[in-house]
């Protein structure tokens, strides 16, 4: 069984994905996006349960109909001896398995990396879990949120007269999803390149949720280590860089950082105040850290007289560099977005036109590409069992009796 084709730079990747939830399904739509087979399991009988997260059109999913788009889905209880089975037939020329069953239940049902690798050397076996496969937490279960608790995320997110403060996206779960996908290649690579010619064998990518968000922390393991010091929250300054900062305009908010002394500079003489270059408590970046209310009140007092396009538009004239603040509406109708079809249409089956985000990142020679949004649940079971496997009818329908499939 070989991958079916599809456009796109991972064309002839072939995945199988057991995960259920976001992070397994977000790294393999990043997969699936730029050309990779993925073939999607579920249970028979249960779904994933981003089927029934809202919003919702005509009763489905739109959770769903973006994170499960260009893959195919096929239904398999991995718990039987015959959907073990299976599975093993599944990943026999298959480059990668993503599973984020809670560590050891893998290994129950007989399919750990050691049986996996045992049917197909070369396979690249993607663990995901709250906490990894090792530690004393590695048994428990975790989401998303309390990866943002553990990692330092919630402490310093907010405004210091605030409550440490979650996302309001699952930043856990993507970016732990991004890590994975940076994992696959870098196993892919070694695999298939590496240094004399790749070494053709697989390995296991241990993932757990919290430790790609502590990762993001660049300078502060090292700030406790040699300082001592715990970073606070601090709203929307940025504790290396000033001025920082979302301001009111007279009808609504507008963003500016000015990380660099000329930036600064430019930004002073926008707002017709070139003396506070000189000014002891804004003449270097460190001092403006220190103050940076103080300059914050000086630049919010210039913006709150001007609309946020006028603000904007003296601001670049100046060439600082600022931006408004949008919502998903102004996003639809922005011109940078619509002439970079940042946003893509498609037929859906179930909706009809849809839009969804384009791919990311964007290459230019061999692009991703959107073919259809999440498919139905185990829509592909003859395709890729009877058609691909060579289940005979009979084979296949004792399975489906059985609720194997």
């Amino acid at each position: 069984m070989t991958a079916r084709k599809r456009q796109g730079p991972l064309d002839g990747l072939r995945v199988v994905d057991c995960s259920g939830m976001i992070a397994g399904g977000f790294a393999t739509t990043q997969l699936a996006d730029f050309g990779a087979d993925v073939i999607k399991v579920e249970h028979p009988e249960g779904t994933d349960p981003l089927r029934e997260w809202p919003p919702y059109d005509e009763g489905v999913s739109l959770w769903w109909k973006s994170i499960a788009r260009n893959k195919r889905c096929v239904t398999l209880d991995l718990s039987t001896a015959a959907g073990s089975a299976l599975l093993l037939d599944l990943i026999d020329d298959a480059d990668v398995l993503v599973e984020n069953f809670r560590p050891g239940t893998m290994e129950k049902w007989g399919l750990g990396p050691d049986r996996l690798h045992e049917e197909n050397p070369g396979l690249i076996v993607v663990r995901q879990s709250g906490y990894g496969q090792t530690g004393p937490r590695s048994d428990k279960p975790g989401f998303g949120t309390v990866a943002e608790g553990i990692s330092n995320w919630a402490h310093v997110n907010g405004f210091p007269d605030s409550k440490p403060l979650l996302p309001p996206i699952s930043l856990g779960d993507l970016t732990a999803a991004n890590f994975a996908v940076q994992g696959i290649m870098f196993a892919l690579f070694e695999r298939d390149v590496g240094r004399g010619g790749g070494s053709g064998e697989g390995q296991v990518i241990d993932m757990s949720l919290y430790e790609p968000l502590f990762r993001l922390f660049v300078s502060e393991v090292e700030a406790y280590d040699r300082l001592g010091e715990v970073r606070e929250r601090i709203g929307n300054h940025h504790e290396s860089a000033a001025p920082r900062n979302v301001y009111e305009t007279e009808d609504g908010y507008m963003t500016l950082s000015a990380s660099a002394q000329s930036i600064f500079e430019n930004v002073a003489e926008a707002i017709d105040r070139p003396d506070i270059v000189d000014d002891p408590r804004f003449a270097t970046n460190e001092a403006r850290v220190d103050h940076a209310d103080e300059l914050d009140e000086i630049i919010e007092a210039w913006t709150r007289e001007r609309s946020t396009d006028e603000a904007i538009a003296a601001m670049e004239t100046a060439d600082a560099i600022v931006g408004p603040v949008y919502d998903m509406a102004d996003i639809f109708e922005d011109e940078q977005y619509a002439a970079r079809n940042d946003i893509v249409e498609m037929d859906d089956e179930d909706l009809g036109s849809l839009r969804t985000a384009a791919p990311v990142p964007r290459l230019t020679r061999t692009p991703g590409t959107v073919d259809h949004a999440g498919p139905g649940h185990g829509q592909h079971n003859d395709e890729v069992f009877r058609s691909e496997l060579g289940l005979d009818e009979t084979e296949y329908d004792r399975l489906r009796e059985e609720g194997v499939i």
